[in-house]
Order: structure tokens, then sequence, then C-alpha cells
């Protein structure tokens, strides 16, 4: 694949519930360049891998992007008959899973069978790799049974699959800006040590990774930072070039914009060190980048500077915690706010013993307060008509235990306030789930064995 031909890349989802109606303006617009396009789904965070593993032991067959049909449908028949490459983590933790769902999607779309690339070597949840994380955890590695263990790994098995030929590259957790690189990494035939252009191509991947967050929806604040079209945004297309600097679009006749601004917001995003971005296939340096308009929705960056890869690979460890436990109730009229803070009160001496509670009340104090709820010994702010002009307040109690009868408790209690006072709630709810742990290391590269697997 390696030619000097611009290579054009586009974003239809930045995670796990992303809209489904984005990709095909973003197709559409990729097909029009008449230039090679890529287009890729990001669709893991840090814990939906673990939720998937939790839904794989439920059905076997499931564990992938739960919107993985909802997400292809529209484009998959236009993306294989004009020679778009699609790329994504939607595999989460059943890649294969995912492979067998695309061309059963496929099938029913009267299609013909694409050829899909699954990437393996990121779980590293089994037996086999117990001793490799209690090395690299120590006195951190969890007692209780893991749910998921996964490496971060980069883009070179993106890149290799489709050299050999994959029109569809199925991953679990690679980086987000690897999903950009190993696209860019097969089409122009970089070396793997080529730190400055694999810095590039990352950062640009780094720009699509969340999505519309690029193209304004994250950045919206009205009558400060307005982004007109918000309900019809356009996600984002990098155009990168031969050297890696890339140029940052959106279609057209989408809604949302790209400016300098919403560029370096999304460039910033997340980046502990501008001077040392760590990667799996590089560490960036954008100490030196320039951030220039070069058309209407059209920013370039320039000036990326790369560095060797770590010698180690990050790796998330998700684990069974307990229980989590949270119940709301609303409060509305005349001393809203007294009575839910009442209810407050109450709740937390019935189920004093059992840990703390976290208390909001939800638009009087809940963002800006913390998880031992200290707010609710403290009067409120302000006289007491103040206070009491609060007409209209939600009560949210939540709490974490590692013994489900403890937590359903907290359920029980929140219901019984409909009777047991104060007066006036009402519009309860209640949910329990499954409390996952997280803890993170980083394992020795040669320790993560990486390849893909041609599943036609």
């Amino acid at each position: 694949m390696a030619n000097n031909t611009p290579l054009r890349i586009g974003c239809a989802a930045g995670f796990s519930g992303d809209r489904t109606d984005a990709a095909l303006p973003v197709v559409q617009a990729l097909i029009a360049s008449g230039q090679p396009s890529v287009l890729i789904f990001e669709t893991l965070a840090e814990r939906t891998l673990a939720l998937a593993q939790l839904a794989r032991r439920t059905d076997p067959d499931a564990g992938y992007e739960p919107l993985l049909a909802d997400l292809l449908r529209p484009v998959l028949g236009l993306c294989l008959a004009h020679g778009v490459r699609i790329v994504s983590n939607f595999g989460a933790a059943n890649p294969h899973g995912a492979a067998r769902r695309i061309h059963a999607l496929a099938a029913e779309l009267g299609l013909a069978r694409p050829r899909i690339a699954v990437l393996q070597g990121d779980d590293l949840s089994g037996p086999a790799h117990r001793a490799l994380l209690q090395d690299a955890l120590g006195n951190a590695m969890p007692t209780e049974p893991i749910v998921s263990a996964n490496a971060y790994i980069g883009a070179q098995a993106i890149a290799d699959a489709l050299r050999a030929g994959a029109d569809i590259v199925v991953c679990g957790r690679v980086a987000d800006p690897s999903l950009v690189l190993g696209p860019a990494l097969a089409h122009y035939g970089w070396a793997t040590d080529d730190w400055d252009r694999l810095a590039r191509a990352t950062m640009a991947g780094h720009l699509l990774e969340c999505g519309a967050q690029v193209t304004g929806g994250y950045f919206a604040d009205p009558g400060y930072k307005d982004v007109p079209g918000l309900a019809q945004l356009g996600y984002p297309i990098a155009e990168i070039d031969a050297d890696g600097h890339c140029t940052i679009t959106k279609p057209p006749g989408t809604g949302g914009r790209i400016d300098e601004r919403t560029v370096k917001e999304q460039l910033l995003y997340e980046l502990h060190d501008p001077a040392a971005y760590l990667t799996p296939d590089v560490v960036a340096d954008i100490t030196q980048t320039k951030v220039q308009t070069v058309g209407t929705d059209a920013v370039r960056l320039t000036g990326v500077r790369g560095h060797a890869q770590p010698a180690t690979l990050k790796v998330n460890v998700c684990f069974e915690s307990g229980w989590f436990a949270e119940g709301e109730i609303s409060y509305a009229g005349p001393r809203a706010e007294a009575r839910a803070r009442l209810a407050g009160e109450v709740l937390r001496e019935r189920l004093a013993g059992l840990g703390p509670l976290r208390i909001d009340l939800i638009g009087v104090t809940s963002i800006f307060g913390d998880d031992t709820s200290r707010w609710l010994d403290a009067p409120a702010s302000g006289s007491r008509d103040a206070h009491n002009d609060v007409r209209d307040v939600r009560l949210r109690v939540a709490l974490q235990h590692r013994d489900h009868a403890s937590a359903q408790r907290l359920v029980r209690e929140v219901t019984a306030l409909y009777t047991c006072g104060p007066a006036g709630g009402g519009g309860v709810r209640t949910a329990m789930r499954p409390r996952l742990g997280t803890v993170s290391c980083l394992v020795p590269r040669d320790a993560v064995a990486v390849r893909f697997e041609m599943v036609d």
C-alpha cells in the first residue's frame, strides 16, 4: 500500500453508546474525496471491557460493542463497494464474536462476505498471565476475582492486517490513537522507528479518537463558545500526508465547527505531559506544535516530534468489588430542600454501620459535593428564606458494599421514604449492580504477544 497519496481517515464514534447515525456523512465525504480512505469507530473506555466481560459471562456470544450492527448497517455496503477500510476496537471482550456478527450483517444486507482480521493478544485475564500480573502489581494484586485484564497494544498488527488485505480490522483493547496510526503505517510504509512521523499520525489519532469532541460537541458553551447545529453534529475527518502532518475537517453540510480552539482543546485532552505523551507506538512531543486554520472548518496540525516507544505496555485490571446500590427520590414545593435534607439524615441514621454513604441534593449540591457528604452537617447557605426558595430537589443516595444483602438495604430504605417521611417524597428510582475495582500496571512489551487472524 505504500505511496505518497494523502490518506483520509474519518471517525464515526468516540465511545460505546455514541450516536449511530454519524457514519454515513463521514463515509460519503470520504468517498467523494476520491482518496484512499479508512473509517474508524472508537468504542472503548477504561471500564467498557470489564462490562463486556460480564456480558460474555451471561452470553458467550456477547461481549462486543452492543451497537455494532446499528453502527455498521448504514455504511457497510458503501465501504465495501468503494474500498473504504474499517478499523475499530468494537471487538471489546469478544473480537471473534464481533467478526461473526459483521459477517451475519453482511449476509442480511446481501453483501459479499468481507475479509475480516481479528487482533489478538491484549487479553491477559487468563490463568497463563496471572504470574505476569502478580509481578507487575505486587501488593496491589487483587485478591478478588479478576474480571478483565487488558494491555493497551499498538498499531503494528493493525497495519499488518491491512497489508494482508483485510477489509475490516476488529480489535479489542488497542490504544485509541493506534486506530489511526495503523492505517497510516500500512498506507505509507513508514519504518517502525520513524518516530517523528509515527508521533504526528498518533496525534492525528488523538484528535479523532473522541469523535465529535473536536468538531465542537464537548466544546460548546452557549454565549461563550457557541457551536451551530449541535443536533446534526458532523464527526471529524483527518487528511494525513506522507510526513504524518494532518488537517482536521468534517463532512460538508453537517453541524458543529472546527477551528483552532476546538482542536487545541482536544489536543490537550488527557495529555499528562505535552513533551512526553506515552503510547504503545511512540512517545509524542507537542511542545513545538503549530495549530493553523487553513480553510473553513479546516485546521492543520504540524510540528509534532517523536521519541522511541516505551519498553512497557499499560495494563488495566478490573476485578469484582462487591455491589453498588443507589436510590433517588424527589421533593417539590415549599421547603423542598429542607425535606430532602431531612430524608438524607434519616437514611444516614438508618444505614449507620454499613460504611460511608454518598448523599447528594441534585441541583443544590451534587457535582461539587464529596463522597463523605460533609455538606449535610452544615446549614444551608444564604438566609432561611433563600434556603426555602429551592422548590424542586432530588435526593440521591449511594452505597458501595461487598455484601449483596447489605447493599440491598439502601434500596429498601429509600423506597420506604414514600410513607415514612418526610412529606411529599415521590418518583423513587433504585438500582443495584455489581461493582468493579480497577488497578493499572506496566508489563514488559515482549510479554504481550500480539497477532492478527483472518476470519474469512
